[in-house]
């Protein structure tokens, strides 16, 4: 596939090295030109630095890694508004919370797949890749500390079922399993549960402590 990286940092490093490794076409678009030129080069495998425009026009997917508040000047740089996004698949892997503390920062059932959906008319919003830290994907799928990345579920939400399987195709080249949780109706319980992860790994816990292990099939009071 041809994939556009939109960001400069851990995350676009660690996801664009794993794609170029898994034999895709990325390109890297970040506000500095000189920090795009710097991690394409860093990350080899054909890897391309160019403007934010063109780094969104002709790709089969989309990587918006930026932080919540950078999101609105990276997609007006990138030419959002004017709809050059429209029918790609677009990767939110944001996460709108307080630092330290895990609590939403988007209005009372605002969520920030549907601001960027907003953003950038016509684009296939997917939320996915959220919930992991950056290196969880800087190492070749099942390498590196702790569990095993094919055992990572990633999930996900989106409106657009061409967009949702493109996805889980990328999620799968860097050792994880996608899961769908439903439609961008249903993104705000998955931002939310970034929060939960957050406040609880900032308080000292370990989320994974936090969630019970069910059966396949649970029966529920």
């Amino acid at each position: 596939m041809r994939i556009g990286i939109l960001g400069t940092g851990t995350l676009a490093a660690a996801l664009g090295e794993g794609w170029s490794r898994a034999g895709h076409e990325v390109s890297i678009g970040g506000r500095s030109q000189v920090k795009a030129e710097k991690l394409a080069e860093r990350l080899g495998h054909g890897v391309l630095a160019v403007a934010p425009r063109e780094a969104v026009v002709g790709r089969d997917a989309v990587l918006l890694a930026v932080s919540w508040d950078g999101v609105e000047d990276m997609l007006g740089l990138a030419g959002a508004s004017d709809g050059l996004l429209e029918g790609t698949p677009l990767i939110d892997p944001t996460n709108a919370v307080a630092h330290g503390v895990g609590v939403l920062l988007t209005e009372h059932g605002e969520s920030m797949a549907r601001r960027i959906a907003g953003l950038a008319p016509g684009a296939h919003v997917v939320k996915a890749f959220h919930l992991f830290p950056a290196d969880r994907w800087a190492s070749s799928p099942g390498a590196g500390a702790g569990a095993d990345p094919a055992n990572v579920t990633v999930a996900m939400c989106g409106d657009n079922s061409a967009a949702l399987h493109v996805v889980g195709e990328l999620v799968r080249d860097v050792g994880g399993i996608p899961a769908i949780l439903g439609t961008l109706d249903r993104v705000r319980q998955l931002e939310e549960v970034a929060g939960f992860v957050i406040g609880l790994a900032f308080a000292g816990f370990d989320p994974n402590s936090a969630v019970p292990r069910v059966p396949s099939s649970p029966v529920l009071d």
